[in-house]
């Protein structure tokens, strides 16, 4: 039987004050589903853990928690998920603790098992153990802790101690860490506070793991250019800083790691409840046409080694258009095209893409829309606009992001303002260049704007289906909107007919 891997971790803890802070550090990195098992001597402290656990997950600093030798488990209902702390100690063989409704409890909970040696094989392999001892030659009151992940919890916890190692050896340990609502990636971020106010961002981004291999014997995340880890966001972020746009400053990294703590923007967006805000949306708007007439490097000077944007070349759009295929049409649609009319559709993208590949090019930031836009109002021109969320930033055509921004996903821009706005950027970029062509880019934006919600159709189906992220069904009738709009160009006719003939429901009016 192969052995499941492990990670194992010791420091000291001088005093009680510590075990609180140790609490709070575990309270970080474990939630519902979890076994955290406590080891260790006799005496040091075990239960003592435990309390300052319960008490920070439930948010109670007097909350009684009792040991439970007696009652063997005790429940809490914090206000994520549901704690059982158990001690087994009185457990003679693992078969009592079916008797006792261990299962039913532990369901969607955070297991927190003292003497969880007496369940023998009925605990599984992915768990943490913290574990206690004593060390009285520097004190009665000195413990030497032993952290050890085991199966699925090793890596978690190494990427834990990494985060407290870097903001530790950045003066940033003392803050006071707050978890931020992630999104459709895998990446986490926290808001940090220092006891002074300083604020600051924690990205927590780990390397992307390689999926099968789906074409040229290579994962879907390379051919579509993806960032493999957190290399390309600190190289466009300086490329951004550079050119005088607004991203946020690098204050401490950890590139092996994939981890950074970044300037805190704010949370001040370019919407509000009513939807986009339109002096906001313009000036975003506004910012990408700065962007478009500057000449942007293809390689940014990096330490240890250049770093070189990759192309958003036909391989990546054409494998992103296809993702409509895969998982809207099946799961969504309930469409099951043919091999021939699967080739007949790329076959007619790649032919309406030909023109974008060969157009102009530029920086493409890729997630250029509402949720990766930050308003800054004490900042002047361009610097309003305050841009996160860019590792994935390819070279290619500037329509590509005026269409993530005017044709947002997640908000709904009405056409008339989406019309406005897009007059805006080409009236600024007809200033900028005397020979800019209005029609070829309304042409591109067409193109591109069609290109990216076939595409999102596509990933917001595959969040339901593969990922368990149904929020993002709700954005579908919007795209569609998009889509359709985008469809009726001539550009784009016999992609049209394509949809008519093999996924008419995408075509159907929905509500936006």
């Amino acid at each position: 039987m192969t052995q499941p891997q492990t990670a194992r971790f010791e420091f000291d803890l001088a005093d009680e004050a510590a075990t609180n802070l140790l609490a709070h550090r575990i309270a970080g990195f474990t939630g519902a589903g979890d076994l955290v098992t406590l080891s260790g001597d006799l005496g040091a402290g075990k239960t003592t853990l435990a309390r300052a656990l319960i008490r920070e997950l439930v948010g109670e600093p007097q909350l009684e928690v009792p040991s439970p030798t007696f009652t063997l488990m005790q429940v809490y209902d914090a206000p994520k998920f549901p704690i059982v702390h158990a001690d087994l100690y009185r457990i003679k063989s693992p078969d009592e603790l079916i008797e006792l409704g261990w299962d039913e409890a532990a369901e969607g909970a955070l297991l927190l098992v003292e003497w969880a040696e007496r369940a023998g094989n009925q605990l599984p392999q992915d768990r943490l153990d913290v574990a206690l001892l004593l060390n009285p030659q520097k004190g009665d009151a000195f413990r030497k802790v032993v952290f050890t992940g085991t199966g699925t919890f090793a890596a978690r916890l190494s990427r834990a101690m990494s985060v407290d190692a870097l903001l530790a050896r950045s003066g940033w340990s003392e803050a006071k860490r707050a978890f931020m609502l992630g999104d459709a990636s895998t990446r986490a971020y926290e808001r940090l506070k220092k006891p002074d106010g300083t604020k600051g961002i924690l990205m927590i981004s780990p390397k992307r793991p390689d999926g099968p291999p789906v074409r040229y014997g290579k994962p879907y995340s390379q051919i579509a250019h993806l960032a493999e880890d957190v290399i390309p966001f600190f190289a466009i972020q300086r490329g951004l800083l550079l050119e005088g746009f607004s991203a946020p400053d690098l204050f401490a990294k950890d590139a092996t790691n994939g981890l950074a703590i970044l300037e805190d923007l704010g949370g001040e967006g370019i919407v509000d409840a009513d939807g986009p805000i339109p002096e906001r949306y313009g000036a975003a708007a506004l910012a990408l046409a700065e962007l478009h007439k500057l000449d942007m490097p293809k390689t940014i000077d990096m330490v240890p080694a250049p770093y070189t944007i990759p192309p958003y070349d036909m391989d990546a759009l054409l494998i992103e258009v296809e993702l409509i295929l895969d998982w809207y049409a099946p799961h969504i649609a309930k469409a099951f095209p043919a091999s021939g009319a699967r080739a007949i559709f790329g076959n007619l993208w790649r032919e309406a893409l030909q023109e974008i590949v060969d157009g102009p090019q530029t920086w493409v930031l890729r997630d250029y829309h509402s949720p990766n836009i930050i308003w800054l109002p004490e900042r002047a021109g361009v610097k309003k606009i305050g841009m996160i969320d860019f590792q994935d930033c390819v070279i290619g055509h500037p329509a590509y992001d005026v269409a993530s921004l005017l044709q947002d996903a997640r908000v709904t821009v009405s056409d008339a303002l989406e019309m406005k706005l897009l007059g805006q950027y080409l009236r600024q970029r007809k200033a900028d260049d005397a020979n800019f062509d209005f029609e070829a880019f309304a042409r591109s934006y067409a193109i591109m704007g069609a290109q990216r919600a076939t595409k999102v159709l596509g990933i917001f189906a595959r969040l339901d289906k593969r990922d368990g992220k149904p929020n993002y069904l709700a954005h579908i009738p919007r795209v569609k909107h998009y889509l359709q709009k985008d469809l009726a160009h001539p550009a784009l006719a016999a992609i049209r007919d394509w949809f008519e003939t093999n996924m008419p429901s995408v075509l159907a009016k929905d509500e936006a």
